[in-house]
């Protein structure tokens, strides 16, 4: 793999998702498209998945756990495991949750940007002196 270079295709990492193709920059209306995706898809799905695979992992755990005193390590490998995929979850639910907001912020982050740049600014109780 080499991170040097641009891949013929343009393809590689992010991007092109939501109507955006190559381009970097994207609209309002593509910025909160992406956030309804998020919202509507993604964290559901996810957290969906992340149930099932928990609730699988706590069953196999179980199983393979310790019975009267006798039981084998594989139980308590998948417990760790388990503990280790729902803070994973988490983790990832949180920065799900974090892309959803800044998709959503961004827009009034750049009209007040852009409000600022062109010289528009909120009347100042200074004015009047």
């Amino acid at each position: 793999m080499r991170l040097n270079h641009v891949p013929p295709d343009g393809g590689g990492g992010g991007g092109g998702g939501f109507e955006g193709g190559k381009d970097f920059a994207s609209t309002p209306a593509q910025k909160k498209k992406a956030a309804e995706f998020i919202e509507k898809h993604l964290e559901p799905d996810t957290r969906k998945a992340g149930a099932t695979a928990h609730e699988s992992t706590g069953g196999a755990a179980r199983e393979f756990g310790p019975h009267d005193g006798e039981g084998w390590l594989t139980g308590t490998a998948l417990k760790a495991a388990g503990k280790t995929w729902g803070e994973q979850l988490t983790t990832l639910m949180n920065r799900l949750g974090a892309e959803k907001a800044a998709l959503r912020a961004t827009h009034t982050l750049f009209q007040s940007t852009d409000a600022g740049v062109m010289g528009v600014r909120k009347p100042s109780a200074m004015d009047s002196y």
